[in-house]
């Protein structure tokens, strides 16, 4: 039974855990990342596509993206999507190639930026418990049920609580790494 809950127990914080990098990938910091543009949708021909299917997508310096269209008719409908999602940057044209520069940020979003990486850190952690009361809840119903002891109940209980306590150590480290990129200048 033990290894039917490690198992469970795992994949669920994973998920979590893998939700809260991939929300942190959408966090701006000082430097450009085509991540920040992997929630917008253009819209192809009268069908929401992801930028990464109406262009390619590169950083060729820390501060700029570049998008290049894989169809040049397609430009105005990119930097209308990006002015759309409102990520704080403004487009700019060529006619071939689409340039944002992202700006230094000031210390007041930087700041504003942390808090939003601190909620979402909370937001893991409240997870990681929910999913360690589930299986805690189980383990409970058994022993309820007679299908294990008491002890068993209490040793199963401690090491539920101890990989509850290393994902939760995951998911501070990740926020810590987050706001440390956030906060280098």
């Amino acid at each position: 039974m033990m290894k039917d809950i490690k198992v469970v127990l795992n994949d669920e914080m994973n998920k979590v855990v893998e939700s809260l990098k991939h929300q942190l990938t959408k966090i701006r910091t000082g430097r450009a990342s085509a991540s920040v543009l992997d929630g917008i949708h253009v819209d192809y021909y009268g069908t929401p596509t992801p930028m990464k299917g109406v262009g390619q997508v590169s950083t060729p310096e820390a501060r700029l993206l570049q998008i290049q269209p894989f169809d040049k008719t397609m430009i105005a409908a990119i930097e209308k999507a990006i002015m759309a999602a409102n990520i704080g940057v403004t487009p700019s044209n060529d006619g071939n190639l689409i340039r944002i520069p992202f700006p230094a940020l000031t210390e007041e979003k930087r700041k504003d930026q942390v808090k939003e990486i601190k909620r979402y850190g909370e937001d893991a952690r409240v997870g990681v418990r929910n999913s360690r009361r589930v299986q805690n809840d189980a383990v409970k119903k058994a022993e309820k049920d007679k299908k294990i002891s008491e002890d068993d109940s209490k040793k199963f209980q401690t090491e539920i609580q101890k990989i509850t306590d290393d994902f939760i150590k995951k998911v501070d480290e990740i926020v810590v790494k987050k706001e440390n990129e956030l906060m280098t200048i």
